[in-house]
């Protein structure tokens, strides 16, 4: 009897440790928060103003269901189960704002085959459409959504939001064929315990996309490997060249195709099941490239030119990237795999190892160009979990992960997002809606010394909005041009205006003024436009971090009565954010993928 008892005792205090470690994992990078030096989503942003013992408290929260979760058995649908609970996790991020302003281009190509249609689309990719150092696949897959079922943001969110729910269900199907359920589960649930990512799903950028379509590739080509047969090969080479049009940079990691090759070479002919699915995808892929192979060319050209060397400047530390943006545990538990691997002489480990370990050795430290690896960090972190020897353990520190990083991501991430201002675009576009014209003619105020051409700006508010806009582009200034030709934004001042955005709005028509400052004095030519309106709304939430701050007024040749009411804001209502101003100034807010903070650390460069 003193053998068993010794043992619940022993694990009983296991369980105690693991779960203090996790409560405290969170406080002690709280306390560290200064040495986060991501750009969108810094802990020094994140939780300058929250309450550190409230976070404390639900990061406790989590860890008490936690530790009930870890005692029941793997499910019987596993892969169902993850899809859902992923689901579930990424949508309170559906009400954050696009703050990424790479989201103006994404929405521009869509939009541009909503309108044209996809042979005008397909044609003129890199033409009359701006491609930048973009790929046509999911651009397509937003375009035809907006055709099919109408020109919605919503749209874009449940389409990422599917996205990443099958990339978990795809986790756990490789770990499984990899190594077993159990390390398959893991790694699924783990990809909830990466904050960052959790953020990144419901917006119209294609990282998350790109991490689907890898994912695809890599397991039905393993499944080819495993099985043969031409509808695995088929099947595979349709996921490969999918792949190759999500993204660039999805490129350098299907490398881990051969990898999976020389791991899977027990299977069915599988030289001739590789030679098979090269053939086949490099057939797909060069019929569909060769017709725009001056396009590729150049953006290739553009991508070796300037971004390759720009993410030497663009980067963020590994420690903000595993310990802050990735929990932890899952940073820590993937080293030891390598350990593990390494003892247990375990060449399919390589599988998930090959895509980390070659962005780490090319010194990637940009998060974004990450982020399609990150579910072989989540798969290396379940296997090392492994080195555990009880199955409750492993579950319960993996839970403990998962569980305080949805508290991170939905008390600290998501009220941050939601207070940034982009939101102004967000709220101007439902404003917009709300009022009778049946068009809007917006007006930008340039400035040449700022970091992000605020032409880009409309695409955006286009977005949160069924009005009908009306645009005339003055053209960026050559100045701003050539200051932004390093930079991380310079796509924004090489900014092109749609068609769809021309054309007189008429005279009754509401303008909506897009600026830096409100309160700067307006050129003659706005002045004149704006002769005879009155301002409407205001939208200048301001979050005191980027630089890059769009502000919104909108002017009316009448505002209803009814309106006229809400003009002047209550005390704690919604509109009293901003200056207390009449008219009301709405709160909400943005970032990018460079976009500057008011005032970045001597360590980081925007």
């Amino acid at each position: 009897m003193e053998a068993p008892a010794g043992a619940a005792a022993a694990g009983a205090l296991e369980r105690l440790a693991v779960s203090l470690t996790a409560v405290g994992v969170v406080a002690a990078l709280h306390v560290l928060r200064a040495w986060d030096d991501n750009r969108l989503t810094s802990w020094r942003w994140v939780f300058a103003e929250a309450d550190p013992l409230r976070l404390y408290a639900l990061s406790a929260a989590g860890v008490a269901a936690a530790v009930f979760l870890a005692r029941l058995p793997l499910p019987r649908r596993p892969a169902a189960l993850l899809f859902a609970a992923a689901c579930g996790a990424v949508v309170p991020f559906w009400r954050a704002p696009e703050v990424i302003v790479d989201a103006s281009r994404y929405f521009a190509q869509a939009k541009y085959l909503e309108v044209h249609g996809l042979g005008s689309f397909l044609a003129d990719w890199g033409r009359a459409v701006p491609a930048w150092t973009d790929l046509p696949l999911v651009p397509l897959l937003h375009g035809l959504l907006f055709r099919l079922l109408g020109e919605t943001r919503l749209v874009v969110q449940a389409l990422g939001t599917l996205f990443f729910g099958g990339a978990v269900a795809l986790t756990w199907r490789l770990g499984k064929s990899l190594w077993d359920e159990e390390v398959g589960f893991t790694a699924g649930a783990l990809l909830l315990a990466m904050p960052y990512l959790l953020a990144q799903v419901p917006g119209m950028l294609v990282d998350v996309p790109t991490m689907f379509f890898l994912l695809l590739a890599v397991v039905a080509v393993e499944v080819a490997f495993r099985r043969g047969g031409p509808g695995w090969i088929l099947l595979a080479s349709l996921a490969v060249a999918l792949a190759c049009f999500s993204k660039y940079s999805a490129w350098l990691l299907l490398t881990v195709l051969p990898v999976i090759g020389v791991v899977r070479r027990g299977g069915p002919r599988p030289l001739r099941t590789g030679l098979a699915v090269a053939l086949l995808s490099a057939t797909l892929v060069l019929s569909a490239a060769l017709p725009r192979l001056d396009v590729h060319r150049e953006q290739l050209a553009l991508l070796l030119s300037y971004q390759a060397p720009g993410l030497r400047r663009w980067g963020e530390s590994l420690a903000s990237t595993f310990l802050f943006q990735i929990h932890p545990f899952v940073a820590g538990a993937a080293l030891l795999s390598v350990w593990v691997a390494v003892e247990r002489r375990d060449t399919r480990y390589a599988v998930v190892l090959w895509p980390v370990a070659l962005l780490l050795l090319l010194r990637v430290q940009r998060i974004r160009y990450l982020l399609p690896a990150f579910p072989m960090v989540a798969l290396m972190a379940a296997y090392g979990l492994q080195r555990i020897r009880t199955p409750e353990l492993r579950r319960l520190a993996a839970a403990c992960a998962v569980a305080t990083s949805l508290a991170v991501a939905l008390y600290g991430y998501l009220p941050f997002l939601r207070g940034t201002s982009a939101g102004n675009l967000k709220a101007a576009g439902a404003y917009l809606d709300s009022i009778g014209e049946a068009q809007a003619l917006v007006v930008t105020l340039p400035r040449p010394e700022a970091d992000v051409n605020p032409a880009v700006w409309v695409p955006v508010l286009d977005l949160y909005t069924r009005k009908t806009l009306r645009y005339a582009y003055p053209g960026a200034p050559a100045e701003a041009r050539e200051r932004a030709r390093t930079s991380p934004l310079r796509f924004t001042w090489e900014y092109q205006n749609p068609d769809w955005y021309q054309g007189d709005a008429g005279g009754d028509a509401a303008v909506a003024l897009l600026a830096y400052d409100l309160d700067a004095p307006l050129p003659p030519e706005v002045t004149d436009r704006l002769r005879g309106l009155r301002p409407a709304r205001t939208f200048a939430a301001d979050d005191g971090v980027f630089r890059d701050r769009p502000l919104v007024a909108v002017y009316r040749a009448r505002t209803p009565v009814s309106e006229g009411r809400g003009l002047v804001p209550r005390p704690g209502a919604p509109g009293s954010v901003g200056r207390g101003l009449v008219p009301r100034r709405e709160a909400s807010g943005a970032e990018e993928d460079g976009r500057a903070p008011a005032a970045p650390p001597p360590t980081t460069s925007r």
